[in-house]
């Protein structure tokens, strides 16, 4: 592992006991930053190689705009047996480091920054497409993914039937773009991080609904339980996830953004933008379906079964 690190100093970034744990630790040496991801379980090494692979894919296949915000590949290596990844680190800050400052989310100005922020760089990674268009995989896979490790609302089908009708053209796809793995610098998206879930060949449309919901889900964080939520008339901390219900059912400054930034999102590929709530049932479903953590898939699935039965 020292060998791997080198010199300079060494900051822990992330450590976890998921079924596909890694170490990632940044290196500073100087002006130059390094990423080391180390696995520590066979699952995760066959993720941290996956994401490496796809890096190196990248680096040729990204739209010219989006490569820069993109780790490089600096090498691999190999720790007790495990494959190790080592990446050049990216410039910014994590957007999640701004929305846990003081009323940051209840200021409609800079959430609309967040957002804007957002789609511009999804808008990039999204301009060329890498398949032709196919039926919207994130709601037609949508039951059967929850089935397979829950049961899936009964009205789920229904729900997503008019949006897995359509197709849209395949698109690079990060596949966890929320705002830990986004890092950004006046007003713009200067790195994206953690492509463990990325694919070439993707639904663009999982991008776009794993930012919106997570964006949504910890508008309550600093509030306490049963008071309003600053900033947001007419949402409370009370429940999992009353943010993303605001965001499909409720009224005002944040629901709105929430539908232009979905609905935006698909008139830009072709698909009508009345889906947007569409999206973001579908994007719960898939949260249910690939969440390590189950207590975390379990509450995401409770929300779903309720807004699969009053959503429009």
């Amino acid at each position: 592992m020292r060998e791997l690190l080198g010199g300079g100093s060494v900051a822990l970034l992330a450590g976890s006991r998921d079924p596909n744990a890694k170490v990632t630790a940044v290196v500073m040496d100087g002006s130059r930053l390094r990423v080391v991801k180390v696995a520590t379980t066979a699952e995760a090494a066959a993720v941290v190689l996956a994401e490496g692979r796809l890096l190196e894919e990248l680096a040729t296949r990204a739209p010219e705009a989006v490569r820069r915000t993109v780790p490089e590949v600096l090498g691999h290596g190999e720790v007790d047996g495990l494959p190790a990844l080592i990446t050049r680190g990216m410039p910014g800050t994590p957007m999640l480091a701004d929305y846990h400052l003081w009323r940051h989310v209840a200021r409609r100005r800079r959430v609309a920054a967040d957002f804007t922020a957002a789609a511009a760089w999804l808008a990039l990674l999204q301009s060329e497409p890498t398949g032709p268009a196919r039926p919207v995989s994130l709601a037609t896979q949508a039951v059967d993914r929850v089935s397979a490790r829950y049961r899936a609302p009964t009205t789920l089908e229904t729900a997503l039937a008019e949006l897995a009708a359509t197709s849209l053209p395949r698109t690079i796809s990060h596949g966890d773009y929320w705002l830990g793995n986004i890092l950004v610098s006046r007003g713009r998206v200067t790195g994206v991080v953690d492509w463990e879930a990325g694919e070439i060949d993707g639904d663009p449309l999982r991008d776009v609904a794993r930012f919106a919901l997570s964006y949504a889900l910890y508008l309550h964080r600093h509030t306490p339980p049963g008071r309003r939520v600053a900033g947001h008339r007419g949402l409370r901390a009370a429940g999992f996830g009353p943010g993303i219900s605001h965001a499909l059912l409720g009224a005002g400054w944040f629901p709105a953004l929430v539908e232009r930034f979905v609905a935006g999102a698909l008139e830009r590929l072709g698909a009508p933008g009345r889906l947007w709530r569409a999206v973001l049932l579908a994007g719960l479903a898939d949260v249910v379906a690939t969440a390590d953590d189950p207590r975390f898939a379990q509450d995401h699935l409770g929300l779903l079964e309720r807004l699969c039965e009053v959503t429009p």
